[in-house]
């Protein structure tokens, strides 16, 4: 389990001092480092310390870290289990490398407690990671409980971010066994409009037309329609992280939101659209409108107390695209999830794609915009 957690400059003499004093009270530990994208030339040297003390390494490139109710794109979070636990970092996710992906996850569940969380992180410029969790789900006899996030650049270019202590890999995945004692939520906590469209062709993340017509020209009219706003290809980059789609499920509505305009007019997204997916637009909302943190916590709940988050903190993981919406008051929403939970840290980072499983179900789903929170035993 997680038992400490350190925000340090990347100095290769602090970095050290501080995994020294961890491996001197827990000699099995295992190390998650969770670096921004400005600081990604670190790698080489973290894993040369890992190595030297022979500490296994987990570790993921983001565009930016939370750090308790801001961002911060320098240094490093340094996360500490008392005894390393159970992970594979692979790629590429190939044929092979999901069945491989889906052994060790089988493994996880048959030799563990019941109900394990696994916690991932995907490459971002994966772009069917909701067919490799399904087909992952459906492969199992017995179903984990599934949470996690995309690593990688807020521009959405390939770039490496998935590392151990020998490797430095991208289009792949690192996936944890956290165990059955944490308490995870996962919430957008969006509002739905009453536009309903079809996705009419489209292909892994790409929306080729809706209703029968391009892409961009039915998001112009609804979006001109409903809000008033005149989209073009100029400010489309302005305005489309405010007006995401929802792709409706039996369960609920999972957000995408459009990151690319392609010159056939179709609309690239964060996350896979199936093929005659019924979709809404949706406006993201104020900040005072919403009831993203009331949610989480209340699906946190007591669990949270018991977690001991108050001494160990809170993992925390913010969509990009929902900063990019709410802006500064992305920190302020931070600032309310931090009070009203009564945690006095909040670490993580910025992610580019979120992971929950359905409630009751076990059935994993893939997220835009959302918040994720994970409070260890």
């Amino acid at each position: 389990m997680i038992v400490d957690q350190q925000y340090v400059a990347l100095e290769p003499g602090q970095v050290d001092a501080t995994v020294q004093a961890w491996q001197a009270r827990y000699p099995d530990l295992g190390l998650l480092v969770l670096l921004p994208e400005q600081e990604q030339v670190a790698v080489p040297w973290l894993q040369e310390v890992c190595r030297t003390r022979a500490i296994p390494l987990m570790g993921a490139i983001f565009p930016a870290l939370v750090v308790e109710d801001g961002f911060r794109s320098q240094g490093a979070w340094l996360v500490c289990f008392d005894t390393c636990p159970s992970h594979v970092l692979q790629a590429p996710l190939d044929e092979a490398g999901r069945e491989q992906l889906r052994a060790w996850t089988a493994d996880v569940v048959q030799r563990g407690v019941h109900r394990p969380t696994v916690f991932f992180v995907f490459d971002a410029m994966i772009p069917d990671i909701g067919t490799v969790l399904d087909g992952l789900h459906l492969g199992l006899d017995t179903p984990a409980h599934y949470v996690g996030v995309n690593a990688g650049s807020e521009t959405f270019t390939d770039m490496p971010c998935l590392f151990d202590a020998e490797r430095l890999l991208g289009h792949g995945v690192l996936a944890i066994n956290l165990g059955a004692q944490v308490v995870t939520a996962v919430r957008h906590a969006y509002p739905v409009s009453q536009a309903l469209m079809r996705a009419t062709a489209a292909q892994g993340n790409r929306i080729l037309q809706i209703d029968g017509r391009p892409a961009f020209e039915v998001y112009q009219e609804v979006v001109a329609r409903e809000y008033r706003v005149a989209l073009t290809r100029e400010n489309f980059y302005d305005y489309a992280v405010h007006f995401p789609f929802g792709v409706i499920t039996v369960v609920d509505v999972l957000v995408r939101i459009p990151v690319g305009l392609g010159e056939d007019q179709s609309l690239f997204c964060v996350g896979e659209i199936a093929p005659h997916a019924a979709l809404r637009l949706l406006r993201a909302p104020h900040l005072q409108d919403s009831e993203c943190v009331h949610e989480l916590l209340s699906t946190l709940g007591q669990g949270l107390r018991q977690a001991n988050a108050a001494q160990r903190g809170l993992m925390t993981f913010y969509c990009a695209g929902r900063r990019m919406h709410f802006g500064g008051d992305a920190d302020t929403e931070l600032a309310g999830l931090r009070r009203d939970g009564g945690v006095p840290h909040l670490f993580g980072a910025l992610s580019l794609g979120e992971i929950d499983s359905i409630e009751d179900l076990d059935a994993p789903r893939f997220h835009n915009a959302a918040l994720v929170c994970v409070a260890s035993p």
